[in-house]
């Protein structure tokens, strides 16, 4: 708990926001269950992708501001609905053809295109708990198939049994006429086939708990509601395992907002109440069109985990959750340095700024202090001036730039380092485009290369940084902007980078004049 609770209380941090209301559901006690149960749900038709982590580190984020505020005890729950049938093949994975003859089956039935488990479910379920359990998130795991064929959704589907009218009334009001006259919010699993089955239920026996309906052969079929002979409609079923696993809180994207709200008064009609949800909004890829898990579109995990850190991932989650963001690999340097940038504040910051820094719900209140003396867009302009993508060439600028630091002694630095190279060597050197300075812009870096010649070594980039910004007022550079962006474009090949006397301090004053001398000279030496 914080020293000062009502801190906590007061803060306008969206996870804090989140965790008051769930406390006031609660009325501030324990519930029955002797805990308050937070719920992620995962569709494994695809491979787990980044937005599935996204919601389970925001719930997580959620749950811990909810422990600052109280000791009521949590857990959470990471579902896995894979006891759906294979509605499609998805884009990005082996063995199409093959996985086309299993459409329809539970996908704990269909075969693994990758050949590594017992089933496509199994494996798309193992990469989920692999990723989440990287990140060192506290969840429980549990599967569709396995909470349907244990029994222990057995009463939740009797409950649907009972209520089935009164669910259908809700349900049906949504769908085309055609589907009315086809729906159901059971659908029986084929003693013969083994396939999910969507097709009109004729009768129901309340008694026995079962539902009957026509197969292809026009024979009647008795199935039970439970033991897993029956799999509900995706609606239904979010709502049944609500009531069933009487969950409080779950988030889910804005592409889901009307299915939120039938799932919540089917819930009602169970006999329970829904959980407090929260609507983020989508992630967009590179064209702005929604991120698909079947598609394969956005990065992966592993992409981003490429190029930065898990922490500056968990920060672009963080950060305005209800707007809807690219997320392609240009946000990356920025979300790796605006991260360095929260944690750097992190320690001088008041007890109230602290709750408020998305440092604090990265790390779980207890940010990391090692220091990084460079940032992210510093490490890759570096790479390209000393055209070099070998970590020890960069290390020797960065030792004299910040004494005594060496990769042992700076391990986060060091990982930044390997980052940054990646990133250059795969999205900026390829599309380097350097070119000529103009008449203006080559005497006002006539003027800079005097003046590097003429500054002593050591000076602060900050130093270094007056000087440069002077010598673009002197030669009246209608926008400083624009001095700074010639710079960049003439001697890296790029509009945009990091502040150029932090670049010169890092490079060296003598070796940054060197490449200044050379792009003047009209040398192909910055274009290699």
């Amino acid at each position: 708990m914080t020293k000062n609770i009502e801190i906590a209380t007061e803060s306008k941090a969206w996870p804090f926001q989140e965790a008051r209301s769930l406390l006031k559901r609660v009325n501030g006690k324990t519930p029955e269950k002797g805990h308050v149960l937070f719920e992620t749900g995962y569709g494994p038709s695809g491979l787990p992708h980044i937005g599935t982590f996204g919601e389970v580190a925001r719930t997580s984020m959620v749950r811990r501001a909810f422990h600052e505020l109280c000791d009521i005890p949590t857990r959470l729950v990471a579902f896995s609905d894979d006891m759906d049938g294979l509605r499609k093949v998805p884009d990005n994975v082996p063995n199409q053809d093959m996985l086309a003859q299993y459409l329809e089956m539970p996908l704990t039935k269909v075969p693994d295109p990758f050949g590594t488990h017992d089933s496509f479910g199994a494996h798309n379920n193992a990469r989920l708990q692999t990723f989440l359990d990287q990140f060192g998130f506290e969840y429980e795991f549990l599967s569709s198939t396995d909470c349907y064929h244990s029994g222990r959704f057995d009463g939740a589907l009797l409950a649907v049994l009972r209520e089935y009218d009164k669910v259908m009334s809700v349900i049906l009001p949504t769908l085309g006429a055609e589907r009315q006259a086809t729906y159901s919010p059971f659908l029986p699993v084929c003693p013969d086939t083994g396939k999910v089955l969507q097709l009109p239920i004729i009768e129901r026996n309340l008694d026995a708990g079962t539902v009957v309906y026509e197969n292809d052969a026009g024979k009647k079929v008795e199935v039970p509601v439970t033991g897993g002979h029956c799999k509900l409609q995706w609606k239904a079923d979010w709502a049944m395992r609500w009531f069933a696993l009487d969950v409080d809180y779950e988030m889910s994207g804005k592409d889901l907002i009307e299915s939120v709200k039938l799932s919540s008064k089917i819930c009602r009609i169970l006999g329970a109440r829904p959980p407090e949800s929260f609507t983020y909004e989508l992630f967009l890829d590179e064209n702005g069109k929604k991120i698909s898990k079947s598609i394969g579109n956005g990065i992966t995990i592993d992409e981003w985990l490429r190029y930065a850190s898990p922490e500056s991932l968990s920060l672009y989650m963080f950060q305005q959750p209800r707007r809807a963001k690219r997320l392609f690999f240009d946000v990356i340097p920025r979300a790796a340095d605006d991260y360095l940038r929260f944690r750097e504040t992190y320690q001088g910051q008041e007890d109230s700024e602290k709750l408020a820094n998305p440092a604090w719900h990265i790390h779980g209140g207890e940010p990391p202090q090692e220091d990084v003396p460079l940032t992210f867009a510093l490490l890759m302009n570096l790479a390209g001036a000393c055209n070099s993508e070998d970590p020890a060439v960069l290390w020797g600028f960065i030792s004299r730039y910040a004494p005594g630091a060496t990769p042992q002694s700076h391990p986060k630095l060091d990982a930044l380092v390997g980052y940054a190279i990646n990133y250059y060597r795969d999205f900026v050197k390829p599309h380097k485009q350097y070119r000529q300075p103009t008449d203006q812009e080559r005497a006002a870096m006539d003027d800079l290369l005097a003046a590097l010649d003429g500054m002593e070594p050591g000076l602060s980039g900050s130093d270094i940084q007056n000087q440069v910004y002077e010598i673009g007022k002197a030669h009246e550079f209608e926008n400083l902007r624009d001095w700074f962006k010639a710079l960049y474009e003439v001697l890296f090949g790029q509009s945009q980078g990091p502040r150029f006397g932090s670049f010169a301090a890092l490079y060296g004053v003598a070796e940054t004049a060197a490449l200044v001398r050379s792009a003047l000279a009209g040398d192909d030496l910055a274009a290699e």
